[in-house]
């Protein structure tokens, strides 16, 4: 008896793969999990242990507490503007609420557009629902942003939607509003949905203010708008995340999620409303020191020869051009990222784990301490200079 094609096809992430295999070795630094190393801020903490303590260990409604979902609409009030009741659902986790809006979306052979690099679990959940990846790659001469043209050439009569990831991980893009507008026009034009995935849309660095595809006339109705709480208040333990969209869309979200996770803890959740209406300061605090490393990671990237990066925008990534120093080495993206995490315990993602497109890239998260970067590229630089 064989186990089913899709758990047998389906393939694993190259970050967690460079994760497993550091945890093999002592002494190791670590730019690889997208996890910020701050500690969920103490209110939070305190209300969920309140709440606890309280009793409140039972189910709770499949789309979340009224309390949670109410500080969501409140929090959009300036722009999405969700009804808490048939607008909202939470669910587990930001990556859940993906995969919720892949299946209630696509069908089966249904086109799904994603612009690569991307996500690598974007890749897993498409084929879950069965539905064909059509990649679309964002060039680094134009700073990782997708160009609407290349993604109008994509579109045929079977594409479904459109999956937007920005600011992007693993590239730290950010698409800007004449950009996000054309995109805007052409799913109009088009008839597509859109799943965009705005978790980091707090974390941006440019002198323009962020744009969701959401603020454009037409396209609320047929976005499907997803993030969460894992990068804005350092609740990634918690797996909190939430989507905004229309009623029927979020009707059908809730069956599905119905049948998997069911239902998420109400202490986790009315904590997530209070950060919400108390510890958004902290957001602020959290973005700035991420704004101080990326500046200090990227000199440092600068500094090394055989390596280059386009500044990042926004998340805490950089998405590092290694070609010369693979060439150099011998080695595919794969290759350098293992040979450097073997000789000097220096943890990078290879850029192929994020799409054909991210060969010869590696992916470094500076959602670390500055000590951490320097120690790391400490190594890094004695490992090119060998």
């Amino acid at each position: 008896m064989e186990l089913s094609r899709l758990a047998r096809g389906l393939g694993g992430s190259m970050i967690r793969e460079m994760f497993n295999e550091a945890l093999k070795m002592e002494d190791t630094i670590s730019f690889t999990v997208g996890e910020p190393d701050f500690t969920t801020p103490g209110p939070i903490i305190e209300e969920a242990c309140r709440c606890w303590e309280a009793g409140m260990t039972h189910y709770t409604p499949n789309s979340g507490v009224p309390e949670l979902r109410q500080a969501i609409a409140e929090y959009h009030a300036g722009d999405l503007r969700p009804d808490p009741e048939r607008e909202v659902m939470i669910s587990c986790g930001a990556t859940e609420a993906i995969q919720m809006a892949l299946f209630t979306l696509a069908d089966p052979g249904d086109e799904v557009i994603l612009i690569t690099p991307a996500w690598p679990n974007y890749f897993g959940q498409i084929a879950m629902c069965g539905a064909v990846i059509k990649e679309v790659p964002a060039r680094e001469e134009n700073g990782f942003v997708p160009d609407p043209e290349d993604i109008r050439a994509a579109v045929t009569d079977r594409t479904k939607a459109v999956i937007l990831n920005s600011p992007s991980n693993p590239t730290g893009a950010v698409i800007g509003r004449e950009t996000c507008r054309a995109i805007a026009d052409l799913i109009l034009e088009k008839d597509l949905f859109v799943i965009s995935d705005e978790i980091y849309s707090r974390l941006t660095y440019g002198e323009e203010d962020y744009t969701s595809i959401t603020s454009f006339p037409g396209l609320r109705e047929r976005t499907v708008y997803i993030s969460g709480f894992s990068k804005m208040f350092a609740m990634t333990g918690w797996r909190l995340g939430y989507a905004v969209a229309r009623p029927e869309i979020i009707k059908n979200m809730t069956k599905l999620h119905e049948n998997g996770a069911s239902c998420l803890p109400a202490p986790s959740q009315i904590a997530a409303a209070l950060g919400l209406r108390r510890c958004l300061p902290e957001i602020e605090r959290m973005r700035e020191s991420y704004r101080r490393r990326k500046d200090l990671i990227c000199s440092l990237i600068d500094e090394t020869p055989g390596l280059s990066v386009r500044k990042p925008e926004g998340a805490f990534y950089a998405f590092v051009n290694a070609k010369e120093l693979c060439k150099k080495k011998g080695l595919d993206s794969k290759g350098l990222s293992m040979d450097l995490l073997h000789k000097t315990g220096v943890v990078t993602v290879p850029g192929s784990g994020f799409g054909s497109c991210g060969e010869g890239f590696i992916r470094l998260s500076y959602a670390t301490s500055d000590e951490n970067i320097v120690r790391g590229f400490e190594r890094i630089r004695a490992y090119v200079d060998r």
